[in-house]
């Protein structure tokens, strides 16, 4: 049972004592949705009165690793996600049996609901459908794929503005194969890209413009283009691109829509040629300020224009013992997640080439994972560990040795007795303290 929450008839009600708030921060109200693993209820913020959605998802539920790093690499992709038409994670939260999303309120609800009604007229549908591409662009631009875009997915606010949400199949480009290309398969089916029906692999941002297409097609059109009660007579339909368009769709609707719902991904039209299609700019005077200004704007805040990693403050919640989330599924997983941590006065480049002549000293193997962060093997394969760099402030970072396999107490005896020696380089008297 969630702390706040009457169970009875109808909707849960509000309560107003602050002891028997979640967290004793937030009034739990009515359940929003349900799903296979978790439940959605709308709560208030008990200090600012601020209305925000919590997902509750049981750890029972999740004991699998693939579901549990889905979980994490949610956490990892919302902490990403600053853009006025994606859902906003305030925070997480958690105990000893349950996972915590409190993330912002969208009142009006699923775009879903609206479009059932009926269909939208070319003016509405562009409204949304811009709005989707501005998020969509972003997303891509910050290196996420949402892969199961859809009407449910996609919320309204209080002033009926698009939020696209649900981000738990969303894949990073860490995911893509030396291939260039990601395999996992999935999606929901009358929204699934024909690509990745072949199962030869896909690219994740070409996935997303397909079901973008598929989207506003049911916005105007009021049903689905690609649909039949036999799941493979529609997948075949979707292999093939057969669909068509209603009469009242006028020709230039129509033309986009063709190229959205190109079957051939390499000819498909790109988020860039969307923004320029005439349909798309119906309306403007020059430039999409909404969109064409946040391209400036998130050259700017991209992390990857960064010359190190940089922490905030979801990355120091996962650093405190007290609320680590990895450690919210032991005994679910039987990877090794002994770590080490310190922080160090110095620059991230001069952490890597002290670990880089301990190594060597050392004749301990090391690989580089990516730009601040190595692998080490040694010892006959009884020593393996990574370590990563992660910029804290200007003169700061953090350095993070994690065990990956071999024995914890060499581990232990390497990293405090050799290599974190090595990173503080006391001889040039850096300081240093535990994290």
């Amino acid at each position: 049972m969630v702390p706040g929450i009457e169970h009875g008839r109808g909707a849960a009600v509000w309560q107003a004592s602050e002891e028997n708030a979640l967290f004793e921060k937030y009034e739990v109200g009515k359940l929003l949705g349900c799903g296979a693993f978790a439940k959605v209820y709308h709560a208030r913020n008990i200090r600012s009165g601020q209305s925000v959605a919590i997902k509750v998802i049981n750890k029972k539920k999740i004991s699998s690793p693939s579901m549990i790093g889905n979980i994490k690499r949610e956490i990892s992709i919302m902490r990403r996600l600053h853009n006025p038409h994606t859902m906003t994670l305030h925070e997480v939260l958690a105990t000893k049996t349950k996972i915590f999303f409190v993330m912002e309120f969208a009142k009006g609800g699923e775009l879903f609901a609206k479009v059932a009604k009926g269909r939208f007229s070319e003016d509405l549908s562009r409204k949304y459908f811009r709005q989707l591409i501005y998020a969509v662009g972003y997303c891509h631009s910050r290196g996420i794929f949402h892969r199961d875009l859809k009407p449910e997915n996609l919320l309204l606010d209080e002033n009926g503005d698009l939020k696209v949400s649900d981000f738990g199949l969303s894949a990073l480009t860490d995911q893509v194969r030396q291939d260039g290309l990601l395999h996992t398969l999935c999606g929901t089916p009358a929204y699934v890209a024909p690509e990745i029906l072949s199962k030869k692999g896909y690219d994740g941002a070409k996935v997303d413009v397909w079901s973008c297409g598929v989207i506003l097609y049911v916005l105007t059109a009021g049903f689905l283009p690609f649909n039949d009660p036999n799941l493979m007579v529609m997948y075949k339909k979707i292999y093939k691109g057969e669909f068509r368009c209603p009469k009242w769709m006028s020709p230039d609707l129509k033309r986009l829509l063709s190229r959205l719902l190109d079957t051939n991904p390499e000819t498909r039209i790109t988020i860039d040629e969307i923004t320029e299609d005439p349909w798309f700019r119906k309306g403007s005077k020059g430039k999409l300020k909404f969109y064409d200004e946040f391209l400036e704007i998130n050259k700017e805040e991209d992390p990857s224009n960064r010359s190190a990693s940089c922490l905030n403050a979801f990355d120091l919640i996962s650093f405190s013992s007290g609320l680590d989330l990895s450690g919210l599924f032991d005994g679910a997983s039987s990877s090794v997640t002994d770590s080490e941590r310190i922080v160090v006065d110095s620059a991230p480049e001069k952490v890597i080439e002290r670990i880089k002549g301990f190594a060597a000293a050392e004749k301990i193997r090391l690989r580089k994972r990516k730009e601040w962060g190595v692998d080490l093997e040694g010892q006959n394969g009884k020593f393996l560990a990574n370590v990563e760099v992660y910029r804290l402030t200007d003169g700061l970072v953090v350095v993070e040795g994690r065990r990956t396999a071999g024995d914890p107490e060499m581990f232990r005896e390497s990293w405090r007795g050799k290599i974190m020696p090595a990173i503080l380089n006391r001889s040039e008297n850096q300081a240093s303290g535990s994290c």
